[in-house]
């Protein structure tokens, strides 16, 4: 069984900074792409951030410049640090990630259960 545990997030002022940690644990054999996705009321789900097991990164244009995704990979862990947060930031964050419990079986996604980030203006 694998869980991908979320913590990080919160209410914060415009402008301020927020990071998110995301654990994966159980039975996992390797572990692919990680990466943060956010679901703000009415929307759909989108990428935010992700970033492969050698390090490449890939960003959401919203937030090039502001939010930087890192991981470790010993911790199977993922990492989301968000500054000069706006208002439009505010959503559920999402942590995926993309996994192989055995040799032979194929990848699978697997999702946290979101942390809820609120950005006052």
């Amino acid at each position: 069984q694998v869980q991908l545990v979320e913590s990080g997030g919160g209410l914060v002022q415009a402008g301020g900074s927020l990071r998110l940690s995301c654990a994966a644990s159980g039975s996992i054999f390797s572990i692919n792409a990680m990466g943060w996705y956010r679901q703000a009321p009415g929307k759909q789900r989108e990428l935010v951030a992700a970033i492969t097991s050698g390090g490449s990164t890939n960003y959401a244009d919203s937030v090039k410049g502001r939010f930087t995704i890192s991981r470790d990979n010993a911790q199977n862990t993922v990492y989301l640090q968000m500054h000069s947060l706006k208002p439009e930031d505010t959503a559920v964050y999402y942590c995926n990630a993309d996994i192989k419990l055995r040799v032979g079986l194929p990848w699978k996604d697997y999702w946290g259960q979101g942390t809820q980030v609120t950005v006052s203006s």
